[in-house]
């Protein structure tokens, strides 16, 4: 190990920054040799200087240890909340955003604490807090409109997210997300490439026009390749080292990750938007670059916690005392 950090860590590290260094090399190379339009020239360039500053700042803090980590997941997520309780209008509704974003705190106090039941329980908890708090504005016209979008934010971006977050605590948090996040990224590039190269029959055409069956496919053999490949790595010698576990849990992470960036493009053509913010060049907002993220948590920490994989570096309730 170097500086403490897991081997599949170290390498993570490292290919990303051989990215960063090398991307602008084949940008330069592409558009003399007339490949590049001017438009998609500037936009490759502007999704380059984002990745520049993003890349850092994801994977330094997941590096740096749990803590950091969950930090970094709790900002995250209350910037995607942010992003979408603008666009939905959802912000205007003070009772049910200031539920959310305690129920949000609370969600990360509870991982930070490594108090299971607790995190658990504040689904429901939190739910019906939203439910019936909603009830004291007496404002029974956009009712429904209003406690469904806080519980679909709260469900998102606090308990969706917090999945993941969760898995800082474990002995292997650490390259476990990193690998989850490497992989993420890159579902996204080989879905476009594969559906720039044999997609041909559109996959949801009137939610994302781009997309393609061939695509998707494509994407879910590849990213499926490596992540299982990563996890063999990681989890080296130990139960779920084996070839169906790591098939299975890389074929979900692709096909979660499709399905994140499917939501949010109903979403957006719903409320007829085509960024949910503009924060990022390139990219568009938080929630448009990390949609991805939003249903992978869940279902690899729920696997991986069925079949005792999971092994937590940290007492249950660290700082409440169990």
């Amino acid at each position: 190990m170097i500086f403490g950090l897991h081997p599949v860590a170290v390498g993570i590290l490292a290919a990303a920054t051989a990215m960063l260094v090398l991307t602008p090399l084949l940008l330069i190379v592409l558009d003399r040799a007339g490949r590049l339009n001017p438009k998609l020239h500037t936009d490759l360039w502007a999704r380059y200087k984002s990745w520049l500053v993003m890349t850092p700042l994801i994977l330094l803090p997941l590096a740096a240890g749990r803590l950091p980590a969950i930090a970094a997941v709790a900002i995250l997520s209350t910037l995607c909340y942010r992003e979408f309780a603008r666009a939905t209008g959802l912000f205007r509704d003070r009772l049910v955003s200031a539920v959310v974003a305690l129920g949000g705190l609370l969600v990360t106090f509870s991982i930070a604490d490594n108090f299971y039941p607790f995190f658990h329980a504040l689904t429901s908890l939190v739910v019906s807090s939203i439910v019936v708090l909603s009830l004291f504005v007496d404002q029974p016209k956009g009712y429904i409109q209003r406690v469904a979008l806080g519980i679909f934010a709260f469900m998102l971006f606090a308990v969706s997210l917090g999945h993941y977050s969760y898995l800082a605590n474990d002995r292997l948090g650490i390259p476990l997300q990193m690998a989850i996040v490497l992989c993420v990224e890159l579902n996204d590039v080989f879905a476009y490439c594969c559906g720039k190269t044999f997609g041909h029959r559109k996959l949801a055409p009137q939610t994302s026009p781009n997309k393609t069956i061939g695509g998707a496919l494509g994407a879910t053999v590849l990213t499926t390749l490596l992540f299982a490949t990563l996890l063999h790595l990681i989890f080296r010698g130990s139960p779920i080292d084996h070839p169906v576990h790591l098939a299975v849990l890389g074929a979900l992470l692709s096909l979660t990750g499709q399905c994140g960036d499917l939501v949010m493009s109903s979403i957006k053509r719903d409320l007829g938007i085509k960024d949910m913010a503009a924060t990022i060049p390139g990219h568009g907002g938080f929630l448009d670059r990390f949609d991805s993220m939003l249903f992978v948590g869940p279902i690899l920490f729920h696997y991986l916690y069925y079949f005792g994989a999971l092994e937590f570096a940290v007492p249950a309730r660290v700082f409440t005392g169990g």
